[in-house]
């Protein structure tokens, strides 16, 4: 049986398309999650939880008018927290903690490549009508930042606060 160079063309193409055409991160598809366990490396915000740790759940919706419900949140120092993120919109979302000079810098970064993959575990990729979940140690006091970091999305508005209540001071 013999193919003309036409149909070997047209079957290479066919073949790179397939390779290659779930290699953007953030289209509408969700990220893979990882079988090995979360780094536990310590930032200014916390560091990564122990699901077993977790003394309270909270639900934190996401929508296509670029909004979280609530955008507000307070815990304990110490606290850890099962963050669940509800993506009730029609296109992906994210949800990224940090300090406002990082999630800044990962938004511009993110608009030069739109591509990167990442998958820390202080962040939560959500496909439409998809739950997804973070478990995070607020172990230091302060006021932190949550945003969505896929282009425009940030920009339009996508972002919210977490303040770490001081045990100490709370006390008081």
């Amino acid at each position: 049986m013999q193919f003309s160079n036409r149909t070997t063309v047209c079957a290479v193409l066919a073949s790179l398309l397939a390779v290659t055409g779930a290699a953007h991160a953030h289209g509408d598809e969700t990220h893979a999650k990882k079988a090995a366990p979360a780094k536990k490396e310590q930032k200014a915000w916390g560091i990564a939880g122990d699901a077993k740790a977790v003394v309270r759940t909270i639900e934190v919706k996401m929508t296509d008018r670029m909004r979280f419900t609530p955008d507000r949140i307070e815990v304990r120092e110490g606290e850890t927290v099962r963050l669940v993120h509800k993506n009730a919109g029609r296109i992906m979302h994210e949800f990224v903690l940090g300090t406002k000079k990082e999630l800044d810098e990962h938004a511009a970064l993110m608009k030069k490549f739109p591509g990167m993959e990442h998958d820390e575990p202080y962040m939560a990729h959500v496909g439409p009508n998809k739950t997804g979940e973070v478990i995070w140690t607020f172990n230091r006091a302060g006021e932190y930042d949550f945003a969505c970091l896929i282009p425009g999305h940030y920009e339009a508005g996508m972002v919210g606060k977490i303040t770490v209540v001081d045990t100490k001071v709370a006390s008081k």
